[in-house]
């Protein structure tokens, strides 16, 4: 994006899909090209973070989560929009345009375009998408430090089959998604696991970035 072009927003959120942890959504607009960017699933970790890094000094960049208590609360499509939203109201630029990825408007109060598969084609959704799926990989690796066994710092909440071997080992977390099948399923077959350093009544926000806007600092 030039500097005189109207800033055009991309906005993507990753953590619909989990057992376990946040959602999290990314806004980002380009204040100039970077090579490489594509949808995240697609790029290997290494790279993701290597684009992050690039991002950081080449667009403003906000974001915000949705909780474990938001998502039990909206169910995750709702607040995996939440989460779209606050990280559009954080942005240090307010845009013309936000281009969010898939076919759900966030209600945004801004002109908006929903493009499905966005973050194939257009630049500011994939860095979106990198960011975000960045961003959320750490959380997740913060929270295996506090809870092991799950494997979050490998799968990210994601249910593979190692992990729900260990829900059906372990019993959920306090970060498990209680709602979800398999968490419900594990909830009924086995006793909840003792306390980890982190007590069960410790908010998600003690584990987020400053900068990230979640429900325990933002409504």
């Amino acid at each position: 994006m030039s500097e005189a072009a109207p800033p055009v927003a991309g906005v993507d959120e990753v953590g619909r899909g989990p057992l376990a942890g946040p959602v999290l959504a990314a806004a980002v607009i380009l204040r100039r090209p970077v090579p490489g960017l594509a949808d995240s699933k697609k790029l290997a970790p290494a790279v993701r973070e290597r684009l992050a890094r690039a991002l950081a000094d080449s667009a403003w960049i906000a974001l915000g989560a949705a909780s474990l208590r938001e998502i039990e609360r909206l169910n995750v499509l709702e607040a995996s929009l939440l989460a779209m939203r606050r990280a559009v109201a954080r942005l240090p630029v307010r845009p013309a345009l936000v281009l969010v990825d898939g076919n759900r408007d966030p209600r945004l109060g801004l002109p908006t375009r929903c493009i499905v598969r966005g973050d194939a084609s257009e630049p500011a959704i994939a860095a979106a998408s990198i960011v975000a799926k960045v961003v959320r990989d750490r959380l997740m690796a913060k929270l295996d430090a506090r809870w092991p066994g799950y494997g979050f710092d490998r799968n990210a909440g994601y249910p593979t089959a190692l992990h729900r071997a260990a829900l059906r080992r372990l019993g959920p977390c306090p970060h498990h998604r209680r709602l979800f099948a398999p968490v419900a399923e594990a909830l009924r077959a086995a006793p909840a696991p003792a306390p980890g350093p982190a007590s069960i009544s410790s908010p998600i926000s003690s584990i987020l970035p400053s900068e990230l806007a979640c429900e325990e600092n933002s409504r």
